[in-house]
């Protein structure tokens, strides 16, 4: 990284950034998204959203937070919501920076799982993740699609 990066704690204040940010990514804004999950993210640990600034301006942010009890897990297990880099700044280790400083609150805090979702078909953000050592876990997320006719056939299970 050729420019110094300041990590810290996200705030209310970062979330035209973060707007912007998800802007330059996928090319349309979701500003109330982003006001909800900031909002929700003030009311959690304040170590596992961060920010990244190069220069004072707000080039990457990572949004996690530590289990209470949710899916039946421990609350020694924390999630990786989301992170985001600006595209000027991607592939100058940003995220790994973001990354690795989440990681390390967590583990101050006693949590020994670090959990996240990603789209089997987002590769580029599947590899990040095994480089930074996540493998596959023991849960496997279902989902049930409405208004769509259910197909037959499967294992079974309970009725």
């Amino acid at each position: 990284m050729d420019l110094p990066v300041r990590i810290r704690a996200l705030d209310y204040r970062d979330l035209e950034d973060i707007i912007e940010i998800d802007k330059a990514i996928l090319g349309k804004e979701r500003p109330e998204y982003w006001q909800m999950k900031i909002e929700l993210s003030e009311h959690r640990s304040p170590m596992a959203s961060l920010v990244a600034e190069v220069e004072g301006k707000v080039v990457g942010f990572i949004i996690g937070d530590i289990s209470g009890w949710e899916y039946g897990v421990a609350d020694t297990v924390g999630w990786i919501d989301t992170i985001g880099v600006h595209p000027d700044y991607q592939k100058r280790g940003i995220a790994t920076m973001l990354f690795k400083e989440v990681i390390a609150n967590l583990k101050k805090i006693g949590v020994n799982t670090v959990y996240t979702f990603v789209d089997w078909r987002s590769w580029e953000l599947l590899r990040f993740f095994e480089r930074m050592g996540f493998e596959k876990g023991d849960m496997i997320h279902l989902q049930l699609r409405l208004g769509e006719e259910k197909k037959e056939g499967g294992a079974g299970g309970p009725e």
